[in-house]
């Protein structure tokens, strides 16, 4: 399991992320964002951030361009947490995919937010290979929302 994570500069984590957050606890989701609350897995206190929720053959699925970040640790500990757009609240469990299982789950992202997140894979887009979308899959944790 690859620890890699890309750490957010200040104008990502103090401008933009409290706007996408900001917008979507009004009910505004820019570009399919939500606000993911899970557990911290040190505090027990809930930790929320911004994430896109991708919509892909019927399931749900929430990936980490950056990396193994603390949502993604807090989720893996906690199993379960809840995505917030305005009002409508979703609890959930997670299933973290195997690598293997990742390559069209990235590929349907990378469609859908390479424009947006794309810097973060690698140079992979959403034409590579499944070969390519596996080599770099370890990086990229990808949880489905059950």
């Amino acid at each position: 399991m690859s620890q890699r994570y890309l750490r957010p500069g200040w104008v990502t984590t103090n401008v933009l992320n409290r706007a996408v957050a900001g917008l979507a606890r009004l009910g505004i989701g820019v570009w399919g964002a939500c606000i993911l609350t899970v557990r911290g897995r040190r505090s027990g206190r809930p930790r929320s951030t911004p994430v896109n929720v991708l919509t892909h053959r019927g399931a749900r699925y929430l990936v980490s361009p950056r990396g193994t970040t603390e949502w993604v640790r807090n989720l893996r500990a906690a199993g379960e947490g809840e995505l917030r757009s305005g009002r409508s609240v979703q609890r959930f469990t997670a299933t973290e995919l195997s690598d293997a299982e990742k390559p069209e789950v990235l590929r349907a992202y990378l469609r859908r937010w390479r424009w947006e997140l794309g810097a973060f894979f690698e140079g992979v887009g959403a034409d590579a290979s499944d070969e390519e979308l596996l080599r770099i899959a370890p990086n990229h944790p990808v949880f489905r929302i059950d």
